[in-house]
């Protein structure tokens, strides 16, 4: 009779707690304010080291996917922006002369400031890529370029980059 009353009791107990916890009505999508806006983007695979390795005769655009992460559809467009680094790399490829930046028609893409964009229509959550057209440069020996992610803030959003997901490189034989 004592264990019954004891176990009834801690059962009573037990459902009490768990049917006073107040609900979240909202799903969890309420945050900070700051971060409303506030988006990430990084290369895929999820990695910084990543290298494409080609030929200077390669007649197919090199890619490099980028995913946008988003929790929600916005009335304004996104930029991921990206740069080409050269520091630290002994004979660095050149644009314009080993390779182009283009789009997926193969339509050169110039940087304003050295920074190019990558757009996400209504901040979706989605992947893209970027693309690289190899130029047959008469150039002697292996060039190479870092693809860096960089961060994008504005008034409207800004579009952060993830630590172990931000540079990509391309070496061209």
């Amino acid at each position: 009779m004592n264990k019954a009353i004891i176990y009834l009791s801690a059962f009573a107990l037990t459902a009490a707690i768990f049917t006073a916890c107040k609900k979240d009505e909202d799903n969890g999508k309420k945050g900070l304010p700051e971060f409303d806006n506030y988006y990430y983007a990084g290369f895929l695979p999820w990695n910084n080291t990543g290298t494409e390795s080609v030929l200077r005769t390669q007649t197919k655009l090199v890619k490099f996917p980028v995913q946008f992460n988003s929790a929600f559809v916005r009335d304004f467009d996104a930029a991921a922006f990206y740069t080409l680094v050269t520091t630290g790399i002994t004979n660095p490829a050149v644009a314009g002369q080993d390779f182009n930046i283009v789009d997926k028609n193969g339509n050169t893409i110039t940087a304003a400031n050295a920074i190019y964009s990558l757009n996400f229509p209504q901040a979706k959550k989605t992947v893209d890529t970027i693309y690289i057209k190899v130029l047959n440069s008469p150039v002697a020996g292996t060039r190479k370029i870092e693809i860096d992610l960089v961060k994008n803030a504005n008034d409207k959003y800004t579009v952060g980059t993830f630590s172990q997901s931000y540079i990509r490189f391309l070496e061209i034989k």
